[in-house]
């Protein structure tokens, strides 16, 4: 359902969601490869386009009023691949998103995600709320790793994504959250960040994946894993 209330096909959405920011992103992968090797200390500014909507979810302020937002062309395309992926692995249950709480940075490259609502049985709920520190909160929290490399958790809970090609960095936000994954997602309280990987790869190996996880492939299926787990999608036991 939209957000009025109206049915919605999940599966197509989701489809073309992920289908039209395949393009951007794949493209936007090899400029900032390219970029990467010019050592460019900033990158120029582009025009900011106008949104009211990630992917199919309207976009709400914190006090949720409508929030059209001018942003970045090639962040918001991250933004509706990494909702797309967000819904694709929630519960069956779930609608796709029909609402995004959120503010934009003036730069147009960074967001501050509040919530994220869905409709289940005819009735709004919230898949992620920033003030809610539970499985769904570090869910959530893995799904913006999986797609985004700078993601940071603020002391209220809302979390601040700026763009950016995804992929591990070894980022204290990125270890700091395969600990806390590690701990609360998976049960094993004697993670650290001096060895996370060593207790990220015994995740990964439940899950049927043998690889590193601070290894692109590794950290995306770490970050995976965590999101179907957090949201009580998959359990790997």
């Amino acid at each position: 359902m939209n957000d009025n209330g109206q049915p919605l096909d999940r599966r197509r959405l989701l489809a073309g969601a992920a289908a039209a920011s395949a393009v951007t992103v794949t493209g936007l992968a090899v400029a900032s490869t390219t970029g990467a090797a010019a050592a460019a200390p900033s990158r120029p500014a582009t025009p900011l386009v106008t949104r009211d909507r990630i992917a199919a979810a309207a976009l709400r302020a914190p006090d949720g009023s409508a929030l059209p937002i001018a942003v970045q062309g090639d962040f918001h395309a991250r933004l509706a691949a990494w909702l797309a992926f967000w819904s694709a692995n929630s519960p069956s249950a779930w609608s796709v998103p029909v609402q995004v709480v959120a503010r934009i940075e003036a730069a147009g490259d960074a967001l501050v995600l509040h919530a994220i609502r869905h409709r289940r049985d005819d009735e709004l709920h919230a898949g992620f709320a920033a003030g809610r520190r539970d499985a769904t909160h570090l869910a959530t929290l893995a799904s913006l790793h999986h797609h985004f490399p700078s993601v940071r958790v603020r002391p209220d809970g809302t979390i601040r994504v700026a763009d950016g090609p995804a992929g591990f960095t070894g980022a204290a936000e990125q270890v700091a959250f395969a600990v806390a994954a590690c701990r609360e997602l998976w049960g094993d309280a004697a993670a650290t960040a001096g060895r996370w990987a060593e207790h990220a790869a015994r995740v990964l190996a439940r899950a049927g994946h043998r690889t590193d996880a601070a290894s692109h492939a590794g950290w995306a299926a770490f970050t995976r894993t965590s999101l179907r787990r957090g949201l009580g999608t998959e359990s790997y036991e």
